[in-house]
């Protein structure tokens, strides 16, 4: 076969993709991966051929010229229509029509710059199957172009299929003349224009491919999930000597993921106080801390060592408790081991996968505007000391192991590649 994947600039998106790819082209297919002309180097970085398409610069820079509090407020939970997989309760017509009015300006202007080119290149090089991320709609319309299946490959809760499937529910019940869709109508313009017609494939793919065991998904009833176990790749990184061997102290790590220094203004936890909370502890804490939030410490206890980054598929399976944001990659990586949980969440699906991960009880969480030091403190002592916390998280770690590998999935992609190509629904 030959596969097209496609994204939209974000690296921390683009990560979740990787190993898939790999696994389609260790099988003998061929893989293009095409992004913003910015983001090929990255693409290259991971041994992928890059397919330059567009001409702009990653859109996500473009927060530095945006005021600091809009960013701040933009951080906070899910925006809508996608928070009412977070607040059913947000459903109504009006409000949904509203939010997908927004979304839809935003997602056109993000995907503009690439869909010429991109489906210039389809139809030049004609793919059987594109895969992308839910944010990167210019490739359904590429895919629709030239009878590909193609399929969305999911980077955390699916706060887009389940708040679309809302949606069309509430439109069914509308009158004629107010089932308004702006999604349907932007993507069914650029559908006739290359000779076809808007199906609904087009905002949620012919299926979905899904990295995240069924304990921590939602699922929205009607649209095809075919899993696959979320195998963890960060970019290029080493094993420091620190990490060859177990650690003599129960080892608790802290990370509050890379986006909120490379795209937001930094943590939104009192990360000295919570180093203090820690600092009397019969432990060795493991902290990744961005050297921009670093310098705005005042102490480092003794039993700590920071670091700017490490490799968290190296670091995990060596700690005994794992406190973290809740970030999809992150939360996923920890959970292919026995290590208990503490959620410190605050931003987009974060929430949602933490309220999750405390209803397995494989941890705990706190919302960061409650995270204090002795917050923090009481979660961890409990984490280390009430052993049904590593109890289920053995079990979520085996539910996760259990899904099939990308390589495993493979077989199934070509299966549903040679049904729904050259459909158009």
């Amino acid at each position: 076969m030959r596969v097209l994947f496609a994204a939209n600039p974000h690296k921390s998106i683009f990560q979740y993709m990787v190993p898939l790819a790999w696994a389609l082209r260790t099988a003998g297919h061929e893989v293009r991966f095409a992004g913003q002309p910015s983001f090929a180097p990255t693409i290259t970085q991971a041994g992928l051929t890059a397919v330059p398409v567009g001409r702009r610069q990653n859109p996500f820079r473009l927060l530095e010229l945006v005021d600091p509090e809009l960013i701040a407020a933009s951080r906070v939970g899910l925006p809508t229509p996608w928070n009412v997989v977070q607040d059913p309760s947000t459903a109504t017509w009006e409000s949904m029509l509203e939010g997908y009015d927004l979304v839809s300006g935003s997602l056109r202007e993000d995907n503009f710059p690439m869909i010429a080119d991109l489906v210039e290149f389809a139809l030049h090089w004609k793919p059987d199957l594109v895969i992308w991320d839910p944010l990167t709609l210019a490739a359904p319309i590429a895919a629709k172009a030239v009878g590909a299946a193609h399929a969305r490959l999911l980077f955390g809760v699916d706060v887009f299929g389940v708040p679309r499937e809302r949606f069309l529910r509430l439109k069914a019940q509308q009158p004629e003349g107010r089932r308004s869709d702006p999604l349907a109508q932007w993507l069914g313009g650029y559908a006739r224009k290359y000779g076809g017609e808007f199906t609904e494939d087009m905002v949620t793919g012919h299926f979905t491919i899904d990295q995240f065991p069924g304990s921590l998904q939602t699922e929205a009833c009607g649209l095809h999930y075919e899993r696959m176990q979320f195998i963890p790749y960060g970019g290029p990184a080493t094993v420091a000597k620190w990490l060859w061997k177990q650690p003599e102290k129960p080892r608790v790590a802290l990370t509050m993921g890379l986006s909120a220094t490379d795209v937001y203004s930094g943590y939104t936890i009192p990360t000295q106080e919570v180093l203090d909370s820690l600092a009397d502890l019969d432990i060795e804490l493991v902290a990744t801390i961005a050297d921009a939030e670093k310098a705005k410490l005042r102490r480092i206890p003794d039993n700590a060592r920071l670091v700017p980054y490490v490799p968290l598929h190296h670091l995990a399976p060596t700690c005994s408790a794992f406190i973290h944001h809740a970030g999809a990659a992150t939360l996923a990586t920890v959970a292919r081991h026995p290590v208990p949980h503490l959620s410190l969440h605050y931003h987009w699906d974060q929430p949602i996968l933490a309220r999750k991960l405390t209803e397995h009880g494989a941890g705990l969480a706190l919302h960061t505007t409650e995270a204090t030091g002795g917050a923090v403190r009481t979660a961890v002592q409990r984490l280390l000391g009430e052993p049904h916390f590593r109890s289920r998280a053995t079990a979520l770690r085996d539910e996760t192991l259990a899904l099939p590998t990308p390589n495993q999935l493979v077989p199934r992609l070509e299966e549903l590649t040679a049904r729904h190509r050259g459909t158009t629904a």
